[in-house]
C-alpha cells in the first residue's frame, strides 16, 4: 500500500514536502509521524484526507496525511 504525505511549515525542512511512503496494512497516523521523526507534540494540525485525523487512525491505500506545526507569529 502506499500513501501520500504533505509536510508544511518548518516540518519541510531536511524533508520533501510531498513524498510517497509503501506502508504495511494496520499503519498508523502517528507510524508516519515517527517514521519521519516528528515529535507527535509538534503537530498542531494533522489531517487525513482533508479531514481532522486522530494519530491513532489506521491508514489505507492511497490516503493523503497532511501535517503542520503551530504557527506562529505576531
Amino acid at each position: 500500500m502506499e500513501v501520500e504525505v504533505r509536510l508544511f511549515a518548518t516540518f519541510r525542512e531536511g524533508r520533501e514536502k510531498k513524498q510517497k511512503i509503501t506502508i504495511i496494512e494496520n499503519t498508523s497516523i502517528l507510524d508516519i509521524i515517527n517514521l519521519l521523526n516528528i515529535d507527535e507534540k509538534e503537530v498542531a494540525i494533522m489531517l487525513l484526507n482533508g479531514r481532522d485525523g486522530a494519530s491513532d487512525r489506521l491508514l489505507n491505500d492511497g490516503d493523503i496525511i497532511s501535517l503542520f506545526p503551530p504557527v506562529g507569529g505576531g
